[in-house]
């Protein structure tokens, strides 16, 4: 196979010493990539290894020559560089795969330049981590917020009918104490009270309509051609419309019992108006028809109205209502047995009554009972069973000429009300459809966690059984390691990190390889000023960290590659434990043990119990199940012929480590993790810059899985990764994360408007899960139990933190935008705990 040569037709060939492209210098006899004989050799820029501590340049801002295997690659192809493109140089034999700078862009049309005229400098097209889209975050969570509140409204919950202590009656009129159980305090004239006349009465049901009672009430009512007034909640209403509607079509009456079934004596005047209109708009909705009949929940007797009730009863009269108490309560929402309901409801002698009952709230089979024998019984004593209003008007015919004033049962609703009570209903509807669906979600979130929970305990627990004690790899890994430590503006922490680099204890040796990726703030001085005899510094044009690690793996000299971030100190043994599972000729890159070196901050320390269970855990479950997704770019290490093989470290996502990563597994490559390599990263000390990191990963996640998708269909290797590894990012990286929320929101939901135990309960039971997944995770990486202690803070604020940031990776995904290598704001306070 011909060696890699630069494409002639680029014209960007340069003698040994000579500019090239006008920028860096390429110092004499300095080649990558192997050496050989090729018809092209004269066409290369020869580059033998420079000293130890010397200075190597990389010209331009292209990343240097290296070959590729020219066989398929993890994803199918063999493939370039990113920045390079391939061509295939003819050879005695047989072609070779060879990378060449890209073509030089077409030069603008000739113009006359002058010495006022200056070259505008060409700008990078890339996009930077885009801000928190807090305006975005609100809108969703005014949304959610707003759909819980209107559910929480409408969600009447129904106690129980029953009669308070009366208070004092100094105000209430005493025709009114002593009268009947209909009043009319219509404003500009004396309040009356009516009772319906002999042999007379009015079947009266609160609290629906229900979809399982109210029709078993309607049809023992049509069997004996019955009459009966029922007054409806009107959130009920708006639920069960066709009930409603039923109802007024078989001739039965409709009156208001508030929205919501409140205690409307404890509520402002406002509040008591709204229940009345938001009913009546239901009733407008469902039924077409709007009610003057009025009940209160939790209302009795006349003998029973006290000041407070007769104010609620003169403000409703001045709104147009009659307010309907009752004569006799049948107790049936007590459940007593129907011979004690149907005692309850007998009037004395021939006296007429309006008489309560329930068709909703609970088991009304006795009610449904004692109608079937109540019914016939009066109807053979002579009575007649009426609406309230059918009852009004026989009370106010004229006894001698038996004329009546005309009273409707419910007037038709205008068409204004009519849609005004669609959109009513609709966001009931639409609440009710969403606490539903939450409900479900919270299902499958349950389900999930503890699937992962149990996957976790179970894998990880039997990873770390059979590594105890004096188990092994296999024989030693001595060979010599190349650590490339890519830099950009790390002059905090490159001095700590090299030192702990170079300063390792692998008996083969240990070369470290500084790539200043166009830093400007002295971190590639700071490197060279250490004097370390194996540290090496190459400086090169800005271009990006796989860039640079491309430039680090072109320059190395050994067969292991260790990748380091700049700002990341390593254990004295790091190095050795790493490399250790590539005694398994099988294994072709290694996770390491990543630990928060910076933990003063409460954001630091959330970040470090993520870390130990959300990271170091999980690799133990990925590694048992073969996929585990990422070798951390804090400490990994690769072999470097696989990691040539499919072609270096890619800058089509955000997150090259994962993206390389997913590529060894499609190849048939194991990716291990071992625990025992620890490196101590100096982790994002404030919110915002937790937020760019964390937007950058998991943006670049998602990109990568949506790069390697059709592994889902290949075979091998790479379908094995795609039918098991991509379904557990999905389920477990993305799907949990994003429905995670659904569990804060119900519990702030049930805390405030449903039963707070049951939802203290459920929430203590999810955040003991967690904690007993920390204690298990933090015994397992051997760490202190003590920050585990604001595990349940995290929950509160950290954790919506990272809702947002996926949420606003997964909306933004499909964009394809890319990313500069972002810096984080660094301070060098990563250290080592013991």
């Amino acid at each position: 196979m011909s060696a890699p040569t630069l494409d002639p037709r680029d014209g960007l060939a340069g003698a040994a010493g000579e500019p090239v492209r006008g920028k860096a210098t390429v110092p004499a006899g300095l080649k990558i990539g192997p050496q050989g004989t090729s018809p092209y050799d004269e066409d290369t820029v020869p580059i033998p290894d420079p000293p130890a501590t010397g200075r190597a340049t990389v010209p331009g801002d292209h990343p240097p020559l290296w070959p590729v295997n020219a066989a398929r690659t993890a994803t199918g192809i063999a493939r370039a560089v990113p920045g390079q493109r391939a061509f295939d140089p003819p050879g005695p034999t047989d072609t070779a795969v060879v990378l060449a700078p890209p073509l030089p862009p077409t030069p603008p049309p000739a113009t006359a330049v002058g010495p006022e005229t200056p070259t505008p400098p060409r700008k990078a097209g890339r996009r930077v981590v885009p801000k928190p889209k807090w305006v975005v975050a609100a809108v969703l969570v005014f949304v959610f917020v707003s759909l819980l509140l209107v559910e929480a409204y409408a969600n009447a919950q129904f106690a129980p009918d029953h009669q308070g202590e009366a208070g004092d009656a100094t105000i209430v009129p005493e025709q009114i104490v002593d009268g009947g159980p209909i009043i009319n305090a219509s404003p500009g004239q004396d309040a009356r009270s009516y009772r319906l006349p002999p042999k007379t009465i009015a079947l009266t049901f609160d609290d629906g309509p229900d979809p399982v009672w109210t029709p078993q009430v309607m049809a023992a009512l049509d069997r004996y051609n019955a009459k009966a007034t029922f007054f409806v909640v009107g959130s009920q209403v708006v639920r069960y419309p066709d009930e409603a509607k039923n109802l007024v079509d078989k001739g039965h009456e409709l009156g208001v019992h508030t929205f919501t079934h409140p205690d409307v004596a404890n509520l402002p005047d406002w509040r008591r108006r709204m229940e009345y209109s938001q009913t009546q708009l239901a009733l407008a909705e469902a039924a077409g028809v709007r009610t003057s009949l009025l009940r209160f929940p939790y209302s009795s007797r006349v003998d029973a109205i006290d000041d407070a009730a007769w104010r609620m009863i003169t403000q409703a009269g001045g709104l147009g209502y009659v307010t309907v108490v009752n004569d006799l309560d049948s107790d049936d929402w007590a459940r007593p047995g129907v011979d004690r309901i149907i005692a309850n409801m007998t009037p004395t002698g021939d006296a007429g009554a309006v008489i309560l009952m329930h068709d909703a709230g609970g088991d009304r089979a006795e009610t449904v009972q004692a109608l079937d024998r109540f019914i016939p019984m009066m109807q053979a004593r002579g009575y007649a069973f009426v609406t309230v209003t059918d009852g009004l008007r026989r009370t106010l015919a004229d006894p001698e000429t038996g004329a009546a004033p005309t009273v409707l049962r419910n007037t038709p609703a205008s068409a204004e009300d009519q849609q005004r009570g669609l959109a009513l209903a609709s966001a009931v509807r639409i609440a009710d459809w969403s606490l539903d669906f939450f409900a479900i979600l919270f299902l499958v979130v349950g389900a999930l966690t503890l699937a992962r929970t149990l996957l976790l305990f179970v894998l990880s627990s039997r990873q770390a059984r059979r590594r105890r004690g004096d188990w092994s790899w296999g024989p030693p890994v001595t060979e010599k390691v190349s650590v490339i430590v890519p830099a950009y503006n790390e002059r905090e922490g490159i001095e700590s990190a090299v030192r702990s680099l170079a300063g390792g204890d692998h008996p083969g040796g240990i070369e470290v390889i500084v790539v200043d990726d166009g830093s400007t703030d002295g971190t590639a001085d700071i490197a060279e000023s250490l004097g370390l005899p194996n540290v090496r510094v190459i400086r090169k044009p800005n271009g990006g960290k796989s860039s640079a690690l491309n430039t680090g793996v072109a320059a190395a000299s050994a067969d292991i590659i260790v990748m380091v971030d700049g700002d990341t100190v390593f254990e004295n043994d790091s190095v050795r434990q790493l490399v250790q599972p590539f005694a398994d000729p099988g294994v072709g890159a290694v996770a390491g043990n990543v630990k928060v070196g910076n933990r003063k901050s409460l954001v630091a320390r959330w970040q470090h119990i993520e870390y130990v269970i959300g990271f170091n855990l999980d690799r133990r479950l990925y590694e048992a199940l073969r996929c585990m997704p990422t070798v951390p770019g804090a400490i990994g290490a690769w072999r470097k012929d696989a990691l040539l093989s499919v072609g270096g470290m890619s800058d089509d996502t955000l997150a090259e480590d994962t993206d390389v990563t997913i590529a060894f597994l499609r190849a048939g490559w194991k990716v291990v993790y071992e625990g025992r390599a620890r490196a101590w990263t100096e982790a994002p000390a404030s919110l915002a810059e937790l937020w760019r990191q964390r937007y950058r990963w998991s943006y670049g996640t998602m990109q990568a899985m949506w790069k390697h998708r059709r592994s889902i269909v290949d075979s091998g290797a790479s379908g094995r990764f795609g039918r098991r590894g991509l379904p557990f990012l999905a389920l477990f990286s993305i799907a949990l994360p994003l429905l995670a929320p659904v569990i804060d929101l119900l519990a702030v939901y049930g805390v405030l408007f449903a039963g707070r135990t049951e939802t203290a309960l459920a929430w203590l039971a999810m955040l003991g899960m967690q904690l007993v997944t920390g204690v298990v995770a933090f015994k397992l990486d051997k760490e202190r139990l003590t920050p585990l202690w604001t595990l349940p803070l995290q929950q509160f604020a950290y954790r919506q933190l990272m809702y947002l940031v996926l949420i606003q990776s997964l909306v933004t995904a499909l964009t394809g935008g890319r990313l500069r290598w972002h810096k984080l704001v660094r301070t060098g306070e990563a250290a080592v705990h013991s």
